[in-house]
């Protein structure tokens, strides 16, 4: 197994990492923010899911000797952050959402009911979902404009130029010229870093029925649509046959254990898992599973030190934090209001899910991403009954 190592292998888990962490740490911050987390309690969240993403990637790439990133959920940190920014989510329940969310993965998984599960939500709704949430931290960002014309303009050139000439390294870009200006304009707060190995931090949960539905449930939708679905399809494009029912069930156990902590769903990776999957890794393909091997490592590394990192992120200013979190989004919101648009015959219903879900709406104490899906199913319904 060791003469399987490379360096190529190394820098490749390395780039993904740094991808994957760059371009959506800013929303599970944002989502911690909207929680009234304590530094501490934020900190403890990277140290959770560092773990649950670290330690998945080593034994499972090992074990099977085929590259299995795993990653958290990025679209289901933005349903936290949406639900709580409404002022009907508490951290309790939110870890009681999370726990949901664990036990759920976790049945989808070993049962090997995962297909049948999905099929029951059309792509294009839960795509529909998927975009509704994201699309309010693309709205912040460009709210954030009037605040700081410079910064937050600034970065957004940066996305356009790195578009068209470093796709790859785009986020990374984003956030060098965001630090560079903030540096500038004398608003980084790099006092309030603290320089120390993170300490997990337990929260109770509180059972909420309202909260379980209203973001429970999508977040275990979009956990299972938006991550595990194009993860699926990423290894199998790249050739590679791997146990996906146990491989899902288990990253729901790592969700389930963690989520005290703040682990809020555990995936596989989609979008990071094409560097490990690709060529880029090593040009023999029954090599590459060391490059998710090492992004493992390096999300340990992260876990470790969650609280150096939760720092410097609230060293930054709050427009640059929105404008990182929304501009990475933009390019998975496109592709997810293209997939919701693209099916004639979806498309009304999936206009329906994306306005509701984006309204933030709240009935009988439940959110908006739950009624996202109950109207779209009803315009669905009787669009398929009239033809």
């Amino acid at each position: 197994m060791l003469k399987d190592f490379s360096l190529s292998a190394l820098i490749t888990g390395f780039v993904s990492v740094l991808v994957g962490f760059t371009s959506s740490v800013a929303i599970i911050f944002q989502a911690t923010q909207n929680l009234h987390a304590t530094p501490e309690q934020t900190a403890s969240w990277l140290w959770a899911i560092g773990m649950g993403m670290g330690i998945p990637s080593i034994v499972m790439s090992l074990g099977t000797r085929k590259p299995i990133l795993i990653a958290w959920s990025t679209p289901g940190a933005a349903v936290i952050g949406a639900a709580a920014a409404s002022g009907h989510l508490t951290m309790p329940q939110a870890i009681a959402c999370f726990l949901l969310n664990g036990v759920l993965i976790t049945i989808a998984g070993f049962s090997g009911g995962f297909e049948k599960i999905m099929k029951r939500l059309p792509l294009p709704l839960a795509s529909a979902l998927l975009a509704g949430v994201l699309a309010r931290f693309a709205l912040d960002a460009f709210v954030a404009i009037p605040k700081n014309p410079l910064l937050v303009l600034s970065m957004a050139a940066a996305y356009v130029l790195g578009r068209r000439f470093w796709p790859r390294a785009n986020v990374p870009v984003i956030l060098v010229v965001g630090v560079a200006i903030a540096a500038a304009q004398h608003l980084l707060r790099m006092e309030v870093v603290p320089w120390k190995i993170t300490t997990p931090v337990w929260v109770s949960p509180e059972w909420s029925i309202p909260a379980l539905i209203g973001t429970g449930l999508p977040l275990f939708i979009v956990t299972m649509a938006s991550q595990n679905l194009p993860g699926i399809a990423a290894l199998r494009v790249g050739g590679y046959e791997a146990p996906i029912s146990r491989i899902i069930g288990w990253t729901g156990v790592s969700t389930f254990l963690l989520a005290p902590f703040g682990a809020f769903g555990i995936n596989l990776a989609a979008i990071t898992a094409a560097f490990c999957i690709g060529p880029e890794a090593h040009p023999d393909p029954k090599r590459r599973y060391w490059a998710s091997a090492c992004a493992g490592v390096f999300y340990l590394l992260i876990g470790l030190f969650g609280a150096t990192v939760a720092g410097l992120f609230a060293a930054f200013p709050k427009e640059m934090v929105l404008a990182v979190a929304g501009l990475a989004l933009l390019t998975t919101i496109g592709n997810a209001l293209s997939a919701a648009l693209s099916d004639e015959g979806y498309r009304e219903a999936s206009v329906m899910t994306f306005f509701v879900t984006l309204s933030g709406i709240t009935l009988l104490g439940i959110g908006a991403a739950f009624w996202a899906i109950v109207a779209g199913g009803i315009v669905l319904s009787l669009r398929r009954k009239a033809v």
